[in-house]
């Protein structure tokens, strides 16, 4: 049966084949699972029609565990339903899980398999998560790439449907889920055929329903419940059999060979591999090339791993094997071994196969990559008269030496399989690009394609290597390559930094750099490494000015397309006019943000197919000699231990080559804090320069800087005496510190992210943006500013002037460029940071904020800064809320004792006074530090003269002082996941502050709606745009009236946004803050340049509303509640049609943007009205 081919990745593909048997969808977004409802959701939006004859009903949850719920309700209803997840939100569901396949549900849960957090979280694959659901009662269908996706996906919806078990169909996050490759897609008509239509309306018929009313889901006692639960055997005796009849159904139709258990390889092997997923069609490559050489070797590959059929495989594997090694993805500390591993040798013994010895691995963990070499080295540990018993694969345990050694490995890939890497920034349109590039090679000729994306920890401004492979065969490459046709290097940073990248350039291949560079500096900017292997390998060099393009053609920064055109004109895997042709059908896709984007991308197409310098290889190059030393990192030795064993390795993608030692002082998931100022990454094409003569000294440019690299400094005449020659210095015009201090605004451009906000905010156009390198030489002057010049606490207060003289505790972090996120928590360090805690929300601020051992936060002077911990995304506000109760336990008893020796007549005056002031301000965090440092300097006189309590409060001083404990997150774990947390730690009455990240979206896991989404918004799960209003979280907390709360936006009222963080840290009590937070997904006009000022036009139309309630006022008989925004003047039209994530509606759905835009505005309206009517009732009584 012949089937139409389309490139798309595994998420598409499972999403395709569950949409033809799902009626309710029940979700809630997680990476790397989302885009599967994401895709479902667009095409219920266009009216897509099932198998049978409906649209899918998709319902977006306030979390994983609701979204089990909703499954399993609707189900019980009689609605064939699904869910698409993974990790942590697959381990939500197993409560419903057990439930669900108790009452004998069918259902499909598609799971793109991710690792579980532990010590650190990790979104990428492994089988942690899927592994941890063994024992719910669901089956488990494991697939091997994304064509095994389309075809087996309906395996498991048919074989549930006719079983009456509920399936976790599943394949590895990322390398599958996110791996494109070009396959043959179902037809609904042949899904439909094969559908046993008997066994669905019978599944109706048990439903629930009052015509015909039952009881389901009741409670029992020890004496029944035992043998009730037996009584389901005969379902999963069954399902086997089931499934091997949908497999059969489906070779038939397509020819293939699908079975619970395949084995491929020599017929007579001798050594066997068993492992499930995407490793298996590496092993099929190594097989390829070793039986071609003779050898006995073999591998099952598992599908059906619950129930698990242990005659079946033992048929599979043959009756020569003498050995066999099990592969798990997965670790499991304290166990015999893993669970695929105990499968195994229970089903060999159980069959009578007991002449095998059997040996386990792991490999994979975290999307660890598991190349071919990986597989040889299996295949000769296997060869050994006494192979390890547990080993593990891909790194080097030199701790508990369980590793294999891996040796270079021959290519296995298909022959003529062309291979190309590009390296790009997040958020510069390489990967999207990409994507395009390959759906077009794969959709236009008849060449087989496979991409892959490579990412590391960063937002937007991260590293991306984008793996492409194309040819005549069908590709089974699931790792990267390591060896490519033709490399691209986007940034020209990456060159200056050097990463080895032409070192993956196969000899006689292409180079290609994007840079400003002529020849010249070229040759002085490339490393002797890099000429090196150009001219001893006959690289073909090639530079390409897409930067000044880009620009020129008001693309901005945005140099993908000029890119991508001069990747086909010189790779030549299409004609030159055919590929122009395509890549301008794939431009119009931007239609959404406009016409006059559309048009800059076709113009980009044109000039990038000519754009490219072929440049001329000196002979010299061949022995180029290194001119350059490595710095030694300098400061505190812990620091700098794990700075230069871990952070560089990892900043320059060497991360893989590090042994288990460098991680055994960090065995716990503990990191130094400080480790970002050591990147220095220059990824900014443009940073700003200033102009002291014009400078205002407002200071507020320093103010909405996402990344703290442009900062005011008030210097003694000593210290700017001693300032490098080039630092630009004046005098204080204005102020405090007038005619004392001396001034300078020091910026770093190799840790500027270029996003320009300071430009847009400067009120006298003291600052402009210039190309980085000709800054280069402020760098010095910067870091001369940080270790050199003391914060002047005369002239550092909170205002906005006087804030940003404090020294920032957030820095250089990895959030988009422009981000506001990082703006309000960088402000907030600079005010309390020397005594804060941060519980984070897993979400956008916990991946810029807790990169491993590369932390943003640092320390003061004195070594004091933010001690920062990320538990869940649903448990944040308890976990801040613990940390709370758990340092204050240990304050209070701490207080009991200085009491106790204040009370006593042997305490001197001076510790007496000194026990005063500091249990006088014990609640206020603003004087207690102070208070506490005098005190400890008494406790230490107490202890000399022999105090035995003294000693005791030392011990522990640092738990003496007043702490502010911050509970950061978003605004999907404040008005979803979380909230039931946050309401209830709010009630609680105790310290705690709150900050909503409020982005309306979403946004890290790739832009899906929550309840902070307003009417008409457009996101994923909301393709239609929101028809809702925004859910009032401020009004909820206020509803309890012993609760600060406020909502800011920076860019809007500085003076309101500082002024409520401050109250709210200095209310003894509860308080949450919500911070309007424009995102790279609301698709600003002008890019993220305007953040700060988009929040200002929100405010001006009435979009976002200002006010604080603070319930300390009520005391002082005075109105509780102000309103800080004023009533609309702004356009909220133009403020919508200024944002394509409302926008775009307009064009996908004219007739209903229309509708909800009127609405939305309305309701603003109305909301302004409402707040007035609150100020009036929260007024104090009149006497």
């Amino acid at each position: 049966m012949a089937r139409k081919m389309k490139t798309m990745d595994g998420n598409n593909a499972a999403a395709w084949v569950s949409y033809a048997f799902t009626e309710v969808a029940g979700i809630y977004p997680i990476t790397p699972s989302s885009p599967m409802a994401d895709y479902v959701d667009q095409w219920s939006a266009q009216g897509m029609k099932n198998i049978f004859g409906t649209t899918v009903k998709v319902a977006e949850m306030q979390s994983e565990a609701g979204a089990a719920g909703t499954v399993h309700g609707s189900l019980a209803a009689g609605a064939l339903t699904t869910t698409y997840t993974a990790s942590q939100g697959l381990l939500l569901m197993i409560p419903n899980m057990y439930k669900i396949a108790g009452e004998l549900l069918p259902s499909v849960f598609h799971v793109s398999a991710r690792c579980v957090a532990s010590h650190a979280l990790n979104i990428f694959g492994d089988h942690s998560d899927v592994y941890a659901c063994r024992q719910t009662g669901f089956a488990m269908l494991a697939e091997t790439n994304t064509q095994e996706v389309m075809d087996l996906g309906a395996v498991a919806h048919l074989a549930s449907i006719k079983g009456r078990v509920p399936f976790i169909n599943f394949f590895d996050g990322f390398r599958t889920s996110h791996e494109l490759q070009k396959i043959e897609v179902w037809d609904f008509e042949d899904l439909k055929e094969m559908c046993d239509m008997d066994a669905v309306e019978a599944f109706r018929k048990r439903a629930l329903n009052p015509e015909r009313p039952v009881m389901r889901g009741s409670h029992e006692n020890g004496d029944i419940f035992f043998q009730h639960r037996e009584a389901c055997n005969s379902y999963y005796d069954a399902l086997p059999a089931i499934v091997e009849e949908y497999m059969d159904k489906v070779n038939a139709k397509l020819g293939t060979n699908y079975k619970l258990f395949n084995y491929y390889g020599a017929p007579d092997a001798e050594k066997v591999i068993v492992a499930m997923g995407s490793i298996c069609d590496v092993a099929e490559e190594v097989i390829d090339y070793l039986t071609a050489k003779g050898e006995k070797v073999g591998l099952v590959k598992v599908r059906l791993y619950r129930p698990f059929s242990a005659e079946k495989l033992a048929e599979a594997i043959p009756a020569t094997a003498k050995k066999v090694a099990v592969l798990d993805r997965t670790k499991e500390p304290g166990s015999l071994g893993e669970p695929l591993f105990l499968d195994v040798v229970a089903a060999l013994a159980a069959t009578g196969r007991t002449g095998i010895q059997v040996i386990g691995g792991r490999y994979g963990l975290g999307s660890k990559d598991t190349p071919p070499s990986s597989i040889f080295a299996v295949y000769d540990e296997l060869a050994k008269d006494a192979p390890k018993a547990q080993f593990t694969l891909g790194i080097t345990d030199d701790v508990t030496n369980l590793s294999l050694e891996e040796k270079e490995a021959p290519n296995t890939a298909a022959e003529g399989t062309i291979e190309c890497k590009f390296w790009g920034l997040g958020g510069d349109g390489t990967v999207g690009a990409n994507k395009d590039s390959i759906k077009i090679i794969g959709d236009h000729t008849d060449k087989y394609v496979q991409a892959y994306f490579q990412y590391d920890s960063k937002k937007t401004g991260g590293i991306t290597i984008s793996h492409l492979r194309f040819g005549d065969s069908p590709i089974k490459s699931p790792y990267y390559i390591n060896k490519a046709d033709f490399v691209a290097c986007h940034n020209p940073s990456y060159v200056e930094k050097g990463y080895k990248m032409v070192n993956d350039v196969k000899p006689g291949g292409v180079y290609l750099i994007n840079c400003q560079w002529d020849e010249a500096e070229l040759a002085e900017k490339l490393p002797a490494e890099a000429k090196r292997y150009i001219a001893n390998n006959n690289v073909q060099l090639y530079t390409v000015n897409a930067i000044d393009l880009a620009a020129k053609i008001g693309l901005g920064k945005r140099t993908n397309t000029v890119l991508q055109s001069a990747f086909f004109a010189l790779s030549n895997v299409l004609p030159k006019e055919e590929a122009i042709g395509y890549m301008k059908e794939k431009a119009q896709k931007f239609m959404k943000k406009g016409i006059e984007i559309v048009k800059m991308n076709e113009d980009a197409i044109d000039a990038g197919a000519t754009a490219f310098v072929k440049i001329d290889v000196p002979a010299e190059w061949a022995n180029a000699e290194d001119n350059k030393t490595a710095e030694a990192s300098k400061g505190a030795a812990k620091l700098v231990k794990m700075v230069d064993g871990i952070m560089k390795p990892v900043a320059l993608m060497d991360g893989d080559s590090l042994p288990v030692s460098a991680f055994v002082d960090h065995a716990d998931g503990t990191f130094e804090q400080g480790a970002s100022a050591y990147e220095k990454r220059g990824v900014a094409v443009m940073v700003p320069a200033w102009d002291g003569s014009t400078c205002a000294q407002c200071n507020k440019c320093s103010y909405v800087c996402p990344h703290a690299t442009i900062r005011p400094y008030c210097l003694t005449a000593e210290e700017a005496a001693a300032a490098p020659e080039n630092a630009i210095i004046v005098d204080k015009k204005a102020g405090k510190g007038k005619g004392v201090y001396k001034y300078t605004l020091a910026v770093s451009p190799l840790d500027c992210m270029g996003c320009g906000v300071c430009v847009g905010v400067c009120p006298t156009n003291s600052l402009k943006m210039v190309s980085r390198e000709s800054q280069d030489a402020m760098q010095p002057v910067f870091d001369y500013m940080v270790e050199n010049v003391t914060v002047k606490e005369d002239v550092a207060d909170n205002t906005v002037i006087g804030s940003q003289y404090k020294t920032p505790l957030l820095e250089f972090s990895g959030s988009c460029a422009g981000c506001a996120e990082t703006a309000y928590a960088r402000l907030i360090t600079q005010m309390f940071g020397d005594r804060m805690y941060i519980s984070n929300a897993t979400g956008c601020s916990s991946i810029w904020g807790g990169p491993a051992a590369t932390s943003p936060y640092t320390v003061n002077k004195k070594g004091y800064g933010p001690a920062w911990a990320n538990s869940l995304f649903e448990d944040n506000a308890e976990h801040g809320f613990g940390m709370y109760l758990g340092q204050n336990a240990i304050r209070n008893s701490l207080i009991a004792k200085v009491k106790e020796m204040a009370a006593s007549d042997k305490a001197s005056a001076e510790f007496k006074a000194a026990a005063d002031e500091y249990l006088a301000t014990i609640t206020d965090g603003a004087k207690n530090g102070a208070a506490t440092e005098a005190l400890v300097a008494e406790l230490e006189k107490a202890a000399a003269a022999g105090c035995p309590t003294a000693p005791e409060v030392l011990a522990s001083k640092e738990y003496l002082a007043k702490k502010s404990v911050w509970i950061f997150g978003g605004d999907g774990w404040a008005y979803d996941i979380g909230f039931g947390g946050v309401d209830h730690v709010l009630a609680a009455g105790e310290d705690v502050n709150i900050m909503v990240f409020d982005t309306e979206v979403y946004s890290n896991t790739g832009g899906q709606a929550s309840k902070a989404s307003n009417i008409g918004q457009v996101a994923q799960f909301a393709a239609a745009g929101k028809g809702i209003a925004k859910k009032s979280l401020a009004e909820i907390a206020m509803s309890y009236g012993y609760v600060y709360v406020a909502q800011i936006a920076m860019g809007a009222d500085q003076n309101q946004t500082i002024k409520a963080i401050a109250e709210a840290e200095a209310y003894n009590g509860p308080s949450i803050i919500i911070a309007y937070a424009p995102c790279e997904m609301h698709s600003i006009k002008g890019g993220m340049v305007n953040c700060q000022a988009e929040m200002k036009k929100a405010v001006d139309c009435g979009y976002w509303n200002m006010f604080r309630y603070n319930p300390s006022l009520k005391a002082e008989g005075k109105n509780p509640f102000t309103i800080d925004s004023k009533p609309a003047t702004g356009s909220y039209r133009e403020f919508l049609l200024n944002e394509a994530r409302y926008s775009s509606l307009t064009r996908s759905f004219p007739e209903r943007a229309e509708e909800l835009f009127a609405l939305a505005e309305k309701t603003s309206v109305e909301r302004y009205e409402h707040l007035l009517r609150l100020k009036d009732l929260y007024a104090p009584k009149a006497d």
